[in-house]
């Protein structure tokens, strides 16, 4: 029967998290905190970017904001600098570059893939850096219709199938992260298939459901041609 597959972007069709992780360890490599590991300083960025991304929303931009916060509260009062800012600035150029490498088996998989099915692309983020991403993947062509959203919350879900009068049984939502791939789909009355990869953002991760029939885990994402 021919179902629905609705596709998350970044880390899922192609690199995204590891490109911010290096900007990350660049930017603790920078502060060079006397007392706190680099554990501690990492665990207090994810604070201030869960409080930016809720404000300003993802990408690069707002990245780069929670990194000058997190300095200047980090720093004890001596203030970010220009130096600094440029320092930051140099950290976060590569993401800026929006240089796309596909994750093996991406482009073969969802060319076969849409030979049997209809598929979709559902991404958060930056309405412009999205944009730029998904041109310059060359996969747009291969999706019957492509939505760039703030978040993904289980009504996120709802409209995206009621607005394209899909039947949500035979809907998945297939993404790497169980944050915003997994559980809102779920719980949304779709269907999920968790890709994992080994960079997914901390603020993403979840427990997994258990083993139920609206849910799978597979390990490759060529492996989707054995399940689709």
């Amino acid at each position: 029967m021919r179902q629905n597959l609705v596709f998350d972007a970044d880390d899922t069709l192609w690199e995204n998290n590891v490109l911010f992780e290096r900007a990350v360890e660049s930017f603790i490599d920078h502060l060079a905190h006397p007392r706190l590991s680099r554990e501690q300083v990492r665990s207090r960025l994810d604070e201030v970017e869960k409080v930016n991304c809720r404000i300003h929303g993802y990408g690069v931009d707002s990245f780069e904001r929670s990194l000058a916060e997190c300095l200047a509260e980090l720093r004890d009062g001596r203030g970010v600098t220009d130096s600094d800012l440029a320092e930051l600035r140099s950290a976060c150029a590569p993401i800026r570059e929006q240089r796309i490498e596909l994750i093996d088996g991406v482009a073969e998989t969802l060319r076969e893939l849409s030979r049997r099915h209809e598929l979709y692309l559902l991404t958060k983020g930056d309405r412009t850096e999205q944009t730029g991403k998904i041109e310059a993947s060359g996969l747009s062509g291969l999706f019957t219709d492509v939505e760039i959203v703030a978040e993904k919350a289980p009504e996120t879900y709802e409209w995206f199938v009621a607005e394209r009068a899909l039947d949500p049984s035979r809907t998945w939502m297939i993404g790497n992260s169980p944050g915003s791939d997994v559980w809102p789909a779920l719980n949304a009355g779709l269907n999920a298939v968790l890709v994992p990869h080994p960079q997914t953002w901390s603020l993403e991760m979840r427990d997994l459901p258990g083993q139920r029939e609206d849910f799978r885990e597979i390990g490759l994402f060529h492996e989707l041609g054995e399940h689709f």
